[in-house]
């Protein structure tokens, strides 16, 4: 692989000098302590995802059709797919389980760009250190922070230079191509040219008519994978793109002043149920009043929420598909006061059929709020209203979104949350082992193959048939 060093007459720009001073040639050893701590526990979470994420249809679908059409017969170039071990090219494996993460919609996520990056990144780090036996723990943290700190502000500078509402994979696509790019030793031209590769390619697919409809497309973000992917390698072989417009265009050098200086690593939010944050707001303002007043469902005569446009907008009925359940608001809403959790049994199978969640359903209405729509996307805010049985009129306020910096989830949340999407898939002791070479990764001496060892096999027969077929 070649090695680092400038080349070319359109390297000249100081954006993209520094972005490859940061992607390609920054150790590990100086990226902040707090910011590997938390590149664990968001590998962690995005791996709980992608593991009870595996038995669902659209990941199944996805796997197949990445050893239909995206195989390799080259080590070099090619990866065995998470918690499946068959093999496909590194940009087929990692689309695969993007695809796979991304259809629970359960991952972590950064508000100023509406949207993911670890379900792109993820995917990309363990596909390409397939080939990379003696990657150390620490390095491989700083390669996934890289991706999330270009990722996000590729997000955020789309959003403000545009005026149609974009999915995570036409972004993510650069954050993938630097994960590649600092793994495979590319030159600084060679990364130049990929970011332009994987911005002009990268699916510029309109969000909300994923959000008006919802299907198996979620957020384009396994297309985004597979194009930051395949950049990458293109580059790698001499192919030019250069340059990215949401890099290195004036009018968004403003998104790049601060790159490896503000972390924005540390202020993604890592999701307490796997549906769309947009409707979070209202969960936890539900969950706070049944909670302080210990309401049952039969306690509630009727709910009112109000919330953002975006998540006003949310499926508004009883859904009969899983991509369905997770964009939903008064479905989520009424599946927390029947259940008191949102699980994935509650998203798919007899869950789209509870007729208790029906009914409470029925008694929910959802409204636009001025003063809530004025604080997004920096912030996800709701206040609810529940009139109960007996004339009470119980008001939560208005409650941000749990998760993220405003409200964070406790590292033992955290891997709670983990073990309870894992365990079911893996078993105890796999999903242990996997919790435990994770959260050793920034250990000194630690490798990454340590982990390697556990997440490529499928499960066990006998662990998926304790556990509903989604």
């Amino acid at each position: 692989m070649p090695s680092h060093r400038r080349e070319g007459p359109d390297a000249s720009t100081s954006v993209a000098i520094r972005l490859a001073d940061f992607v390609l040639r920054r150790p590990a050893a100086v990226f902040p302590a707090p910011v590997l701590e938390q590149a664990r526990y968001l590998l962690l979470d995005t791996l709980g995802i992608a593991i009870a994420a595996g038995p669902m249809e659209a990941g199944r679908i996805a796997r197949d059709t990445a050893t239909l059409l995206y195989g390799s017969a080259d080590p070099l170039h090619s990866a065995r797919m998470l918690f499946d071990g068959r093999r496909a090219s590194i940009a087929g494996a990692a689309y695969a389980a993007a695809t796979q993460i991304d259809n629970l919609d359960g991952h972590d996520g950064y508000s100023p760009t509406r949207g993911h990056i670890g379900v792109a990144v993820v995917p990309a780090l363990a596909a390409l250190a397939e080939a990379l036996p003696d990657l150390s723990g620490p390095e491989a943290l700083a390669s996934l922070v890289v991706g999330y700190e270009i990722a996000g502000r590729a997000g955020i500078s789309l959003h403000a230079t545009v005026s149609d509402y974009h999915t995570s994979g036409a972004w993510n696509a650069l954050g993938v191509v630097a994960v590649a790019a600092r793994l495979r030793r590319l030159s600084d031209d060679q990364l130049r040219q990929a970011l332009g590769i994987a911005e002009y390619h990268g699916p510029r697919s309109q969000m909300m008519r994923e959000i008006a409809n919802p299907t198996m497309l979620h957020d384009g973000s396994g297309i985004g994978t597979l194009i930051g992917l395949s950049a990458a390698v293109l580059a790698e072989r001499g192919f030019t793109g250069a340059p990215a417009i949401t890099i290195e265009e004036p009018e968004v050098a403003t998104h790049w002043r601060d790159l490896g200086t503000f972390w924005q690593v540390l202020h993604q939010y890592v999701k307490p149920y796997p549906i769309c944050r947009w409707a979070h707001a209202a969960i936890d303002a539900t969950r706070g009043l049944c909670h302080a007043h210990h309401l049952d469902p039969s306690d509630i005569s009727n709910v009112e929420v109000n919330s953002f446009h975006y998540a006003a907008t949310l499926f508004d009925s009883m859904p009969d598909t899983t991509s369905k359940a997770q964009y939903s608001l008064r479905f989520a809403v009424a599946t927390f006061i029947v259940h008191g959790r949102i699980g994935l049994e509650h998203i798919s199978g007899s869950g789209l059929e509870d007729a208790a969640v029906a009914d409470m359903l029925d008694r929910i209405t959802v409204s636009e709020s001025a003063r809530h729509s004025a604080r997004f996307p920096a912030g996800r805010w709701a206040d609810v209203t529940i009139t109960t049985r007996d004339a009470r009129v119980l008001a939560s306020g208005d409650v941000h979104a749990r998760g993220g910096p405003e409200a964070p989830l406790t590292k033992a949340e955290i891997e709670a949350k983990y073990m309870g999407f894992a365990t079911p898939v893996l078993g105890q002791g796999r999903a242990s082992a996997i919790r435990d070479a994770v959260l050793s990764l920034a250990d000194h001496e630690s490798r990454f193959s340590d982990l390697s060892v556990l997440i490529y096999d499928p499960p066990l027969i006998s662990t998926l048939l304790q556990r509903p077929a989604w």
